[in-house]
């Protein structure tokens, strides 16, 4: 059985008509620990466009894109214990391997989670790659609690309105932090304040004074989802001594890190994908993130951030998806529904 997919075959803008190209693959063989799933429902990343943008002359097999998918289970592998055949679920999956923009995908149970019952596929695809970023920035890299409590620890979160940073405030906010947003417009700081935000502040002005303004001198903790250089001196300014940084942008100069040693601020990285590239021995964490997050959804503690549905996968709607991330203005997430049926 031929797929059905669509993919990049050479690096072109959203507005010609060849940005994407449908293609067929050859029939999929689940590996040992693999579920093959249909794919519902597929969101767009930042990532989907820094790998189009990758794409170095003409491929002879076009690259297939996406790591967001929500989908049912049609088969699995010899050793998978977590899942059967008729399973809705949502992942990320791994850049390792061929992205989800087709008819049917392949993914390692272990980063797989039982998708929300409450939600659609649409709204579920929207969350699975944002969920784990955030997830594991607030939980792993930041080493905060997430088990609901009071508390007065502040977290700031530069580049709230994002599909990182949607998820980020909530999952803070239900981790009992005081949380302090970055948003540029009139609707994104709405938006970052319906999520749980405590305070909306513009990352395009001076922090320091408008976190003064709030009568905030520094902070436990920093999410930096934007620029890393931009930010780091006003970050290593408005730290707290002894807090934590952790930052998801790749830094085009190597930071200084002598700016954190005065007060001996922890600093991390987070890549979601570390898991899955390297197989490391927790990989299976999220699967059980992923199922945490769907019990949240579905008690109404969170929300999906899905902001925009721009119909069924084609050339032209991935194009336009592509597009919107491209702005610069994506406020949440965007998703498309797969294949018909």
């Amino acid at each position: 059985m031929m797929i059905k997919a669509f993919g990049v075959s050479q690096f072109l803008p959203t507005g010609h008509p060849d940005c994407f190209a449908e293609c067929f693959l050859n029939e999929l063989t689940p590996g040992q620990r693999d579920l093959q799933v249909q794919v519902r429902a597929v969101s767009v990343n930042p990532i989907d466009c820094k790998m189009r943008a990758s794409v170095q002359g003409r491929l002879i097999t076009p690259k297939i894109l996406g790591w967001d998918v929500a989908g049912v289970v049609t088969a699995v592998g010899e050793r998978v214990t977590l899942f059967k055949p008729g399973d809705d679920v949502y992942y990320a999956g791994s850049i390792a391997r061929q992205g989800c923009n087709s008819e049917y995908h392949l993914v390692d149970e272990r980063i797989v989670g039982h998708k929300p019952r409450s939600l659609s596929f649409e709204e579920s695809a929207a969350l699975p790659l944002t969920t784990i970023t955030a997830w594991e920035s607030l939980f792993e890299r930041l080493n905060i609690s997430p088990e609901p409590r009071s508390s007065d620890a502040t977290l700031l979160i530069i580049g709230g309105a994002g599909g990182v940073g949607s998820m980020a405030i909530q999952l803070a906010k239900y981790a009992g932090l005081r949380v302090i947003a970055t948003a540029s417009r009139d609707v994104s700081r709405k938006w970052c304040m319906q999520l749980g935000a405590s305070h909306c502040v513009n990352h395009h002005e001076n922090l320091r004074v408008q976190l003064e303004r709030l009568e905030i001198t520094a902070v436990d903790y920093i999410l930096c989802l934007n620029d890393t250089n931009h930010y780091w001196q006003v970050m290593a300014d408005v730290i707290k001594p002894q807090g934590s940084i952790c930052a998801v942008v790749s830094a085009k100069e190597p930071p200084d890190l002598n700016l954190l040693k005065n007060k001996s601020v922890t600093f991390a990285w987070e890549f979601m994908f570390t898991k899955a590239l390297h197989e490391t021995n927790n990989m299976i964490s999220q699967h059980q993130l992923l199922n945490q997050v769907a019990k949240l959804i579905d008690q109404g503690i969170v929300k999906s951030t899905m902001t925009e549905h721009l119909g069924p996968l084609s050339t032209a709607t991935l194009a336009r998806a592509h597009e919107r991330l491209e702005s610069g203005k994506m406020i949440g997430k965007l998703t498309l529904s797969g294949f018909e049926i």
